[in-house]
């Protein structure tokens, strides 16, 4: 998936079990992130991090919505313990990890294993790419996607 493709359209559970259709968000600006698992150090980090923006994005109406693999429960765990502001659906299957190109054979301590490559994208308000990154390194990384969704509504006003 890259900046000026379509994002697909999807419907998965969130952390509350209720389904969650990407159809709700036509006509919205959002940020959706790939990540590989819940309660881990640099996953935890980056959640914390989007949380800490959160206001920022909600202020310019832009949702922030994680997705891994973990189960419902695991997800509802890992808000709880975190206070987390975003919201997380589970794509167990991941199938649309596999569609945007977020699951795939990468290097992890040293081998290569087949998961979750950790991607960001900005999807505008047409449902097409904004911004996009890839093999995402978490230091630094939510005010790179805040810096672009900021100068992105500047841009569209």
């Amino acid at each position: 998936m890259e900046k000026g493709e379509q994002f697909p359209q999807f419907v998965l559970q969130d952390e509350n079990g209720e389904i969650f259709d990407s159809k709700m968000l036509e006509g919205i600006r959002y940020v959706i992130y790939f990540y590989p698992k819940d309660n881990t150090p640099g996953c935890t980090t980056e959640a914390v991090d989007f949380t800490a923006a959160f206001p920022q994005f909600m202020l310019r109406n832009i949702p922030i919505i994680g997705v891994s693999k973990d189960s419902v429960k695991s997800h509802r765990n890992f808000i709880d313990k975190n206070q987390l502001k975003v919201k997380l659906l589970s794509d167990p299957e991941h199938e649309l990890m596999e569609k945007v190109g977020a699951w795939g054979t990468k290097i992890s301590y040293g081998k290569e294993t087949v998961g979750t490559i950790r991607s960001t994208f900005i999807v505008g308000k047409d449902g097409i790419v904004e911004a996009a990154w890839r093999n995402v390194k978490v230091k630094g990384h939510v005010e790179k996607v805040l810096d672009t969704a900021l100068s992105l509504v500047k841009t569209s006003q």
